[in-house]
């Protein structure tokens, strides 16, 4: 199984672009989604570390944003991840007959699921349309986006560190194209023997 790595900004778009991969996908913030409302023990150790803001069960985002800050992201995280390691366990198991897998996971360098052999593709969004989105969502906060970014890797190391760049911008005939080259360089084992970590296969100048 080969593992297909996105990464990018907060907003990027890499959700959609790894629906048009045609790989099974896992998604770690839906994952986030489901286990703050399905999972009893995750809340329960929330409610512990933060018993006068984490108080009712689903566990509310919208109370969790009130409580964030550098500090408590990492306490956070510390909580939620094994859950999220877990579940991301569970999809490689189910597909690890599948060629390949996309793992939409915005810390997968950071957590140190990463793995040398894996394809890691960078999603490249101009800035006007990611604060566009971040806008959309309705619950935009400067503050809370340079905490959430605060524990991610510089964007010039993560391009550093991808061999692929999309450029997204949201129109999915150009994704596709995109996509189809980049399956054709994979695909051909000649080329993928030869690679190397500071590969740079597909770049838009």
């Amino acid at each position: 199984m080969i593992r297909i790595c996105l990464v990018g900004e907060i907003a990027s778009g890499k959700t959609f672009v790894s629906k048009h991969f045609g790989y099974p996908v896992f998604n770690a913030d839906q994952e986030v989604i489901k286990i703050y409302k399905n999972n009893r023990n995750c809340f329960k150790k929330l409610n512990k570390r933060f018993p006068n803001n984490i108080i009712n069960f689903p566990i509310s985002k919208k109370e969790l944003r009130k409580i964030l800050n550098k500090k408590n992201i990492k306490i956070i995280s510390k909580i939620v991840h094994p859950y999220v390691r877990h579940s991301l366990n569970k999809f490689l198991k189910k597909n690890y007959l599948k060629d390949f897998v996309v793992l939409d996971i915005p810390l997968i360098i950071e957590n140190n699921l990463f793995k040398k052999k894996d394809i890691l593709i960078y999603v490249k969004t101009p800035k006007k349309i990611i604060l566009n989105r971040l806008k959309k969502r309705g619950n935009y906060n400067k503050k809370i986006i340079n905490v959430l970014k605060s524990q991610q890797l510089s964007i010039n190391r993560k391009i550093k560190l991808s061999k692929f760049i999309i450029d997204n911008r949201y129109e999915k005939k150009r994704i596709l194209k995109q996509i189809k080259k980049i399956k054709k360089i994979i695909n051909d084992r000649s080329s993928f023997r030869h690679w190397n970590n500071r590969f740079k296969g597909f770049r838009r100048t």
